[in-house]
């Protein structure tokens, strides 16, 4: 790729847009992500016996492996959710991006 060409897609608004967006939702997941995870971690390190809790009466699963997974489910939610907008917008703007370049 030469660098006119690299100057030319930089210069596009279109990329602008897409830089823009699809760093802030990624970042909004990011952090979405990280607040589950971490709350996670740090009821474990502060209050294991609320995650050792037994789910019933005589029960050996605890209430802390349903949490776990689905930390783990959130974790492909947050997936899809990404590759969903990915697949509309994100797809839409770089083709409109691709488009342009071609025509000039």
């Amino acid at each position: 790729m030469n660098k006119e060409l690299v100057e030319k897609i930089k210069a596009n608004p279109d990329y602008q847009q897409l830089l823009k967006s699809r760093g802030s939702f990624a970042l909004k997941l990011t952090i979405a992500m990280l607040v589950v995870y971490f709350a996670f971690i740090l009821t474990i390190a502060f209050d294991p016996a609320l995650l050792g809790t037994p789910i019933s009466a005589g029960s050996v699963t605890t209430i802390g492996i349903p949490i776990g997974i689905a930390i783990i489910v959130f974790a492909f939610v947050l997936t899809g959710i990404y590759t969903k907008r990915a697949n509309s917008e994100f797809d839409d703007l770089s083709n409109k991006i691709k488009e342009s370049v071609k025509e000039n």
